[in-house]
């Protein structure tokens, strides 16, 4: 192979898989000791078909572990205020543990009036402004689903986050900025890059861990990647062909990495995973805690 290194593929699947039979044994164990079926709600508008098709493979999630899941359609026409009103009926439902509102939502709906408006509790997407604020210094409650699948996925393969050069690509809300600082509280050093970032090369060279997530496919090529890297490739991106491909050029940057993801079968898999590990830990936390966790409810 002339000194090069072929990765080892990270298996999402396996890795999701193995997780959720250690999940349906613990919500197995919590029914028989309380009593208590962890239950997801799943709140959909208008009738966006990738939506559709993210919220049935959700519930068909929750089936297989053995989280109740109620899923509430609305039609594109509802308001913000009459969206919240749902919300609040259900952040007092005791039957329901998480709730999730899938994104994005008709441009006129104000998400951010509508995230917060989840009771913290029950944020299992790990979306309300103080689960985010709190990954800042270390007390969030639930972490977001697709940065905590990736930590899982490192974890899965002993992979050290301490002490290293960790380089994110794609700063949003929902992956980068919470990755970042979920890497950082485990010691690693994080440089953010986004499209602004001036010669992006010069930064992904020098990462020991590359996480990408930018939406491009191939934007990253083997060029841009040190020998021996971790590459995680969150990134999914419908071909004009049909297929699915993730941000780096896999098959080049393979043949130089140590571990890589792929596209599809990778991150995706985790992120519905660590969703039912949230709504789970929910479902454990009002129960060893009722009273506090009545009190999580921001003014």
């Amino acid at each position: 192979m002339g000194g090069r290194v072929l990765a080892k593929i990270i298996d999402g699947k396996a890795v999701a898989s193995r997780i959720r039979l250690e999940l349906a044994e613990k919500i197995s164990a919590l029914k028989k000791m309380s009593g208590v079926t962890p239950g997801l709600a799943v709140i959909l508008v208008g009738d966006d078909p990738a939506s559709t098709v993210y919220v049935s493979n959700k519930v068909r999630a929750c089936g297989s572990v053995g989280i109740k899941s109620v899923t509430q359609r609305f039609g594109v026409e509802i308001e913000t205020d009459d969206l919240i009103e749902k919300i609040k009926a259900l952040n007092d439902d005791p039957d329901i543990h998480g709730i999730l509102v899938q994104l994005p939502l008709p441009t006129h709906v104000n998400v951010r009036k509508v995230l917060e408006a989840i009771a913290i509790e029950k944020d299992v997407d790990g979306f309300h402004l103080y689960n985010v604020g709190g990954l800042v210094i270390g007390d969030t409650i639930f972490s977001p689903c697709t940065p905590y699948g990736v930590v899982k996925l490192l974890e899965s393969e002993n992979i050290n986050i301490e002490g290293q050069n960790v380089v994110i690509v794609g700063a949003s809300n929902i992956v980068g900025k919470p990755m970042a600082l979920m890497l950082m509280a485990r010691d690693a050093t994080v440089a953010i890059c986004h499209a602004k970032t001036r010669d992006l090369a010069q930064f992904t060279i020098l990462a020991d861990i590359l996480v990408v997530a930018a939406g491009k496919p191939n934007l990253i090529l083997p060029q841009m990647v040190k020998t021996g890297a971790v590459v995680i490739d969150v990134g999914i991106n419908r071909m004009p062909d049909g297929r699915l491909s993730g941000d780096v050029d896999f098959e080049g940057i393979a043949q130089k990495a140590s571990f890589i993801t792929p596209v599809p079968g990778g991150v995706g898999p985790m992120t519905v995973t660590m969703l039912l590990e949230n709504t789970f830990q929910s479902a454990s936390y009002s129960i060893k805690n009722p009273c506090t966790y009545q009190k999580l409810h921001l003014p």
